[in-house]
């Protein structure tokens, strides 16, 4: 789970959160548009209501391979009674339901799936669910652009390390006499060398294997491979440079990309920097 972010919607301050890449809504928040005082007995009118239990099933059966069944069809069958309650915690426990969850402690209270928490959003007021889908869609696309943001300095910052990389291969590696064809056909080699070690593929193969897709494999890298991939670039000139022959360094290269990718899926930091947060 990530920190928790904040969307204002009408006047109220309304917390989010993402576990395993999906995103809740405070429920919890969202109830004190209705009454400040009383947000679990908002909570639990709502989900009394038959309406609620099916959207809520019908969601669990969509998305959770887990969701039992046949406790959800006894809820189905009492709601809407005057006899029936149903609290967040009851449905989760009883169903083993993944769209509502249920936190304790200073910043707890009940989150549900987007999905869920627009639905909740509709019974309070059109209104506010309008406000509400305004607000979470601007935040996403400011994530959107501070991803993008820190994808394309990424990507520059290969770029301009390749430079150093080619400059080095140009000094070390290529004969004065060879021409331009010949020169590129050095560089396509050593490029692959750090395509294997990372990728686990030369350039030719993955374009034999994406034929509809444009650009090269290096655009569709993740930000932790550009990290690893620029960093391999000045590897590469230094050991270039220290005239290591190539299969050697392709060894030492794809040693030194596993180690690094390893840290890197594990760096919190990181994380932020690839989910633009």
């Amino acid at each position: 789970m990530i920190k928790n972010k904040k969307i204002e919607v009408i006047g109220k301050e309304i917390t989010l959160y993402s576990s395993q890449s999906e995103e809740y809504i405070s429920l919890t928040d969202m109830a004190r548009y209705r009454d400040s005082e009383r947000t679990n007995y908002i909570i639990q009118n709502w989900m009394r209501t038959r309406s609620a239990i099916e959207f809520c099933g019908l969601w669990e059966q969509l998305n959770n391979p887990n969701f039992k069944s046949i406790e959800f069809d006894a809820f189905k069958n009492e709601s809407g009674s005057n006899s029936f309650a149903l609290t967040p915690q009851k449905w989760i426990e009883s169903t083993n339901a993944v769209g509502i969850i249920s936190k304790s402690g200073r910043y707890g209270g009940t989150f549900a799936h987007r999905d869920i928490a627009f639905e909740f959003a509709s019974w309070i007021s059109a209104e506010f669910k309008f406000y509400l889908i305004h607000e979470f869609q601007r935040l996403k696309e400011q994530e959107s652009n501070s991803q993008q943001i820190e994808w394309n300095f990424q990507r520059t910052l290969a770029k301009v390390n390749y430079k150093i990389h080619t400059d080095s291969i140009k000094e070390n590696l290529i004969p004065k006499i060879l021409d331009k064809k010949q020169t590129s056909l050095v560089y396509a080699t050593e490029a692959d060398v750090l395509n294997m070690a990372l990728f686990g593929i030369t350039a030719k193969q993955w374009r034999d294997e994406n034929p509809n897709e444009k650009g090269n494999i290096r655009d569709y890298a993740n930000i932790q491979q550009l990290v690893v991939l620029s960093n391999l670039e000045s590897i590469n000139a230094m050991l270039i440079a220290q005239e290591m022959p190539q299969n050697e360094r392709l060894i030492q290269l794809n040693t030194i990309a596993i180690t690094q990718m390893k840290s890197l899926v594990d760096n919190q930091y990181i994380k932020k920097l690839g989910n633009g947060k």
